[in-house]
């Protein structure tokens, strides 16, 4: 695209809205019974997981590579990516007969890589490059360099974020009425700076809500700091999310969507205007893995929604703010890529975040019966051993076993306790999070 990029405004989300009508219908705004009684609000649901990649990043994708010249698309274009814009691109790249260069984290899960392959067919190369979005992101950078392709920018480019945020000119018209509070999953920052700046202009009074994994809250970090930091370490599971730095066309889009920070040390909760959940209120909060895995249980479930970890962030926040009783709140299910490989660990985060889930270290006796000692001592009737891992590694008359325990409900670990207090085997509880615990389990 030749000249200044156009500036991220509501009138050029509608002519994104425009151009992307070419490739894409409307993603379904559905009434979700369920967490509408939860919260006692109108909840709906934004199906971006409906979409033809089963994401929103085809919008930006797309926008963008449509506004090319003829120069531009003749010399390809390249992108880095979790998987989610990725499959934007590639699917951009058919559409269009344009060759691209696609680098994603080694991280990201075969699913994902499988379907940017069906997606971009001969029009694209795959290359997986570091265990992070931004390992990739340099390898694709360099490759720019090299090359002189044009880089297709996930979320740090107002031609991706004007794309993402017709989401809102979408469920704005589906609605028929401005939403008391809109959720949205965060990452980069992109699709929030699209829908952000959209309500800000059409839907003023709409409160916003900005969601990030609590392992990659790389944008509230920024909000608190003036400005992109990079985060030193996150947890790559939110995949979807999981971004060390956010972007600069996000960050000075968002940055004016309200007034003062207030934070404390850990983060849990930045808000950016006066009010904390009124009218117009911007407000950011980070959500535990294991919340956002029990979320997407939940909806796969209930719902029968197959809600990858990214795109239940919005949901699984609903559980920990207030909403207004009557008030009605639109959710941004952002993706639906999941491998259904996956799903042992998402089971796992999920009960070890409802406090079902523990892990322990005995040390048994080297005599008969000192398991069936511990079963019928120390076990509850509604407890059940998952995980039992015993290697006796030297002449001690004491072994020491790794022991999983699936509790019936999480108010009985205090009594499992005082139990294996009183129990002649000593139990030492491995907290979560802690080396030993990411070590052994």
């Amino acid at each position: 695209m030749s000249g200044p990029l156009p500036e991220l405004t509501a009138d050029e989300i509608d002519a994104a809205a425009k151009r992307i009508s070419n490739i894409m219908e409307p993603t379904p705004l559905q009434r979700i019974p369920r967490l509408s009684a939860l919260t006692g609000a109108e909840v709906y649901l934004k199906r971006e997981d409906l979409t033809a990649v089963r994401s929103y990043k085809l919008r930006g994708a797309y926008n963008l590579m449509v506004q090319l010249t003829d120069a531009e698309k003749a010399a390809g274009v390249v992108t880095a990516s979790a998987g989610n814009h990725a499959q934007g691109v590639a699917f951009a790249c058919k559409a269009m007969g344009v060759k691209g260069r696609i680098y994603v984290p080694t991280t990201t899960p075969k699913q994902k890589r499988d379907r940017i392959r069906v997606h971009g067919g001969d029009f694209v190369d795959l290359l997986a490059v570091g265990d992070t979005y931004d390992a990739a992101a340099a390898a694709a950078a360099d490759d720019v360099a090299r090359t002189g392709a044009t880089m297709v920018p996930p979320f740090d480019d107002p031609r991706t974020a004007a794309g993402q945020g017709t989401i809102a000119a979408e469920f704005l018209e589906q609605l028929g009425r401005a939403p008391d509070l809109v959720v949205v999953p965060v990452g980069g920052g992109g699709c929030l700076a699209g829908i952000g700046t959209y309500l800000r202009e059409r839907s003023p009074q709409t409160a916003i809500l900005g969601v990030e994994p609590s392992g990659a809250a790389s944008m509230t970090a920024a909000l608190v700091a003036g400005g992109p930091v990079t985060l030193p370490t996150i947890d790559p599971f939110v995949d979807g999310a999981a971004v060390r730095r956010i972007g600069a066309v996000p960050y000075s889009a968002i940055s004016r969507f309200g007034g003062r920070v207030r934070s404390h040390a850990s983060l849990p909760l930045l808000t950016t205007t006066e009010s904390d959940s009124g009218a117009g209120s911007f407000r950011m909060m980070h959500v535990d893995e294991g919340a956002i895995c029990t979320a997407m249980l939940e909806l796969y479930q209930n719902e029968g929604v197959i809600a990858e970890p990214a795109g239940a962030l919005s949901v699984a926040a609903l559980r920990e703010i207030e909403v207004e009783p009557g008030s009605t709140v639109v959710c941004l299910l952002s993706g639906g890529n999941n491998d259904i490989s996956r799903y042992g660990e998402v089971i796992e985060r999920s009960l070890v975040h409802q406090g079902l889930k523990h892990y322990f270290l005995v040390d048994f006796p080297q005599e008969p019966g000192a398991l069936r000692r511990f079963l019928d001592e120390v076990l509850g009737p509604e407890d059940d051993i998952t995980l039992f891992e015993y290697v006796k590694r030297n002449n001690r008359e004491t072994g020491a076993a790794l022991v999983g325990i699936e509790l019936g409900a999480p108010e009985g670990l205090e009594s499992l306790l005082e139990r294996m207090d009183r129990a002649p085997i000593q139990c030492e509880r491995l907290e979560p999070n802690s080396p030993a615990y990411r070590y052994l389990t």
